[in-house]
């Protein structure tokens, strides 16, 4: 009977933790992340290095966290993570928004009938409790993911403290000069009710009537275009997609340089651009061309409204085009940017005959009155039939604005409103020029933002609702001028700072004034409390301000802002603007941008298509780990898709960078913690360092370049094709059947030891569970004395075990044995062997590859898995040899002969040796294991 060796091996140590049920033992680690301020004391070991500042901006308390949430929250702490560990004093502060329109809804929901019947105050206590709920909520959610931060101090936006600051900073821009009210055109949702910033409007596809209108010239105006009385009306003709805007035109532009042809067309004449006449043949214009002029010398015209009696002029103006329509422009300058800045260069009224809800007003005329203005497009029409001034109508579908809360269409509608000005002070220049100083994460970041904000119009800030910081000013009740004294304004932020911003609700203008305080401009003594709120991307605008610099621990401007692409047009912006009205500098130095997260197929995740995918759902069946893994493996540059499919695909890739980690930890139990192998390291171990120390240059350099999925891609192919596939498989024979205390043992698990401690660092800001878990079972082995992996040094790279010659030789070898394995498996297909130690391989090889080889030669066989190995020159080979030799594309002249081993197989480490037998007190094993048994024995 086979004496059974088991005993006599080195076999992997399989008593440590590094168990199965990671997601449950992940919250093994949260606590004792928590019970030992390991996030504390993170920051507190670098205090006095240089700082680096990630500036959290603020999600919105208004439910639980979405996919989204965990990539943006996920990214920032990898970032913190890796900054920490590589010695720099990196504390994050996460932050909440908490005012405005949504959570005022939820609270509109939550009261039910009682929300038209409870106070101001009553309502918005209701908002701060329903926001706070969620804070909560969101704050258990994020730590889940394995974020660190100041869980304890965040910042929230309705903190008394926070709201004060925000007032603060709107006074200071409002006493720069900045602040104005206007009436001029804004995006106003009806159901809504309020003003909408640029910021919360999205676009959707909407299906709109397309109609094309003629305004008949007064008879003045044609004699004047003529030079005589034309025999035939003469009409000016229009196109609008929004025909609810004509009872407000009071113009029509024309572009100054294009060429308007006059049309006869048999029974009138009318005019549009020359350009686009061929186009207008399809909605029923032709005719001969009698006449052209240039747009500016139509200025001054007069024509009747197809409906109302009223004459609109023409006017020349820079922004009519000729892609499309008739190069006629009807103007309603309560309705639209360009409108109204028509209207203010020519002195028309800025006419909006439409109340807050969207329905017209009586001066629209009896026949429209209450109506709905989007329902009343069908009445225009029918109006303009009947008029005979419709030309043409069909439908169109076209991007439209949409507001951000209820997705209903909005409308531009001018009303009185609070801006900062984008030209004051040169604001909207200076930001534009400030921008190329700011390094932007991808690149395409800075041409994005630059177009949005050298495009942007005045930043409307204020809101018609009750939740919100209100516009703390207080106005003359005679002539409406606003009070911007410094010590009225003091006193108010003192009060907010006490109070809140509920305070505001509450006081009566006097307890804020001196006595006998009269307004400077009228000299008025009564004034009244503005009640309009600002803007909430006012709110976490001013978060630079508010958390950077009220927070000794944090610095302004921070090194890097991280949000999702859409906040080119939100936070990013509003952050830049506030800063630069107060400070004249961007609050950030870097500004990272991640893409949004998409389904498998690419396409957006909504409950109707059934497609969503939550944080806590990925959690309870794969662990916050997978998820963390899932952020980091995706090229956040663009859309970052995820499904089942996805995560399923991740989860192997984990498991075999883990199961790596397992092999190394289980297999250097016992070596010494102080041991150092010298000049005892193999050439095949000094090949394992210089691959590591490669890795580390690399992770690191992807790491300082915010290329996550590169640390991924990187740390995976060196656990699965340097140690698994190479490294690991070679050296498990050395490290099994050679003698425990042997020098060559000794230096494979100190190398080991090396590999597992920078793959353990590497992945920490990534798979921050598993490096945890990795740093305990080596602690626990008294291998290592920091408490924790994230009170531990970044790993850094060791120049002198780079070794470009060594790692050339070895490339050789890899791409030898890849081809040499091939080999073996056909034989093994073949039933030829079994396992590959029953094989002697003979290679024949060219002169470059025998060059390669030779230096290997002795160690062939170990190198290849097999338990004989010989190396011949390529002219060597007989013909019929050549026959019975495997070849491959890769290495056309290398020819390798796989034969059955010569001698018998070891009992022990299962090599086949000559040497078996040879032995009397230990017949069943090989010359190498003989020595090391007699050794035990003598132990």
């Amino acid at each position: 009977m086979a004496k059974d060796f088991k005993d006599t091996l080195n076999l992997p140590d399989t008593d440590f933790p590094m168990k199965a049920n990671l997601a449950r033992r992940e919250l093994d680690f949260l606590a004792f992340w928590k019970d030992n301020s390991i996030t504390t004391k993170m920051e507190d070991k670098n205090k006095g290095n240089p700082p680096y500042c990630l500036h959290d901006g603020p999600p919105y308390a208004n439910g639980h966290i979405h996919i989204g949430h965990a990539l943006n929250k996920i990214l920032k702490d990898i970032i913190v993570k890796f900054h920490s560990m590589s010695g720099r004093y990196a504390p994050y502060v996460p932050g909440w928004d908490c005012h405005g329109l949504p959570i005022e809804h939820q609270a509109d929901k939550e009261l039910g009938a009682k929300k038209n019947s409870v106070t101001i105050i009553e309502k918005r206590a209701h908002c701060r409790s329903y926001a706070q709920k969620y804070i909560d909520i969101q704050r258990d959610e994020f730590i889940r993911l394995g974020v660190f931060g100041d869980w304890t101090s965040p910042y929230i936006t309705m903190d008394f403290d926070y709201e004060a600051d925000i007032v603060a900073e709107f006074f200071k821009i409002a006493r720069a000069g900045y602040i104005y009210r206007g009436r001029k055109p804004v995006h106003w949702c009806s159901s809504c009710v309020t003003a909408l910033a640029e910021a919360e409007v999205e676009y959707a596809d909407k299906q709109s009537p397309s109609v094309y209108v003629k305004f008949k010239l007064t008879d003045d105006s044609a004699i004047k275009l003529f030079g005589e009385r034309p025999t035939k009306n003469v009409f000016i003709v229009i196109w609008t997609t929004t025909p609810w805007t004509l009872p407000a035109n009071l113009a029509l532009a024309v572009h100054p340089d294009v060429d308007y042809a006059v049309v006869d067309a048999d029974k009138e004449y009318y005019i549009a651009a020359a350009p686009l006449l061929e186009r207008l043949v399809d909605v029923g214009l032709s005719g001969t061309i009698i006449k052209q002029i240039k747009g500016n010398s139509l200025e001054g015209i007069r024509a009747y409204h197809p409906f109302i009696d009223r004459l609109p002029q023409v006017v020349p103006a820079d922004f009519v085009t000729i892609e499309d329509g008739t190069g006629v422009v009807h103007i309603a300058p309560g309705h639209g940017e360009d409108d109204y800045r028509t209207g203010i260069k020519y002195g028309l009224d800025i006419y909006v005959p439409v109340d807050d809800r969207g329905k017209f007003t009586a001066s629209a005329g009896e026949n429209l009155a209450g109506k709905f203005v989007f329902d009343a497009n069908a009445q225009i029409i029918e109006i303009l039939k009947n008029n005979d001034a419709l030309i043409e109508q069909h439908t169109i579908t076209h991007s439209y604005p949409h507001c951000w809360r209820c997705k209903k269409p909005v409308i531009f509608r001018a009303t009185e409103q609070w801006f900062i000005s984008m030209e004051s002070g040169e604001l909207k220049k200076r930001a534009v020029e400030e921008i190329e100083k700011v390094q932007w994460v991808p690149s395409w970041g800075k041409d994005r933002i630059y177009a949005m904000v050298k495009n942007r119009p005045d930043w409307c800030i204020s809101r018609q609702r009750s939740w919100g910081v209100p516009i703390a000013l207080l106005l003359c009740k005679d002539c409406g001028e606003a009070v911007i004294d410094e010590a009225v304004l003091d006193k108010t932020v003192a009060r907010f700072r006490e109070h809140g911003s509920d305070v505001w609700f509450t006081l009566d203008p006097l307890e804020l004034l001196p006595d006998g305080y009269k307004c400077k401009k009228c000299g008025c003594g009564t004034f009244d409390k503005e009640t309009d709120i600002l803007d909430v991307w006012f709110d976490s605008g001013v978060s630079q301000a508010a958390v950077l610099e009220r927070r000794t621990n944090l610095t302004w401007p921070a090194d890097m802002y991280l949000e999702g692409s859409d906040q080119h047009r939100g936070w990013f912006q509003s952050s830049l603007l506030a800063s630069m009205a107060v400070k004249g500098a961007a609050p950030f130095r870097t500004v990272l941008t991640h893409g949004f997260v998409v389904d498998g197929r690419g396409k957006k995740m909504s409950k109707s298509l059934g497609n969503v995918i939550s944080p806590e759902d990925i959690i309870k069946q794969n662990g916050a780990e997978i998820l963390r893994l899932w952020a980091a493996s995706e090229d956040y540059k663009y859309d970052i898709r995820i499904s089942k499919e996805i995560l399923q695909r991740l989860t192997e890739a984990y498991r075999k960078i883990r199961n790596t980690c397992r092999f190394l930890l289980g297999n250097i139990h016992g070596l010494d913690v102080n041991y150092h192998p010298g000049d005892s390291l193999t050439e095949l171990d000094s090949w394992a360092m210089n691959r590591r120390e490669r890795m580390i240059k690399n992770v690191t350099l992807s790491y300082s370049n915010f290329d996550f999925h590169e640390v991924f891609h990187i740390l995976y192919n060196f656990c699965i094709v340097d140690m698994s596939s190479f490294y690991l498989d070679i050296i498990k024979d050395r490290v099994y059947t050679s003698a425990r205390h042997s020098v060559e043992r000794k230096a494979a698990q100190w190398t080991m030891k090396q590999i597992l401690l920078a793959i353990t660092g590497l992945m920490a800001p990534i798979l921050s569970f598993t490096a945890e878990e990795v740093w305990q079972s080596l602690k626990n082995s008294r291998m290592l004395d920091d408490e924790s992996i994230f009170l531990s040094a970044f790993p850094v790279a060791d120049a002198q075990y780079i070794n470009n010659e060594l790692d050339n030789r070895f490339r050789v070898l890899i791409k030898i044995r890849d081809v040499v394995n091939k080999a073996l498996e056909l034989k093994r297909q073949e039933k030829f062997i079994g396992n590959s130690l029953e094989a002697k391989v003979t290679l024949y090889a060219d002169v470059n590859a025998y060059n390669s080889l030779k230096g290997f030669e002795p160690k062939l066989p170990t190198m290849l898995i097999v338990s004989q190995a010989a190396l011949m020159p390529l002219d060597a080979i007989t013909d019929e040899l050549r026959q019975q030799s495997h070849t491959d594309d890769t290495l056309p002249e290398l020819f390798i002969i796989v034969t059955r081993a010569e001698g018998e197989k070891c009992g022990r480490c299962w090599n086949f040796s000559t040497t078996v037998g040879s032995f009397h007190d230990e017949p069943e094993v090989c010359e190498r294991c003989y020595p090391v048994l007699k050794h035990m024995g003598q132990t």
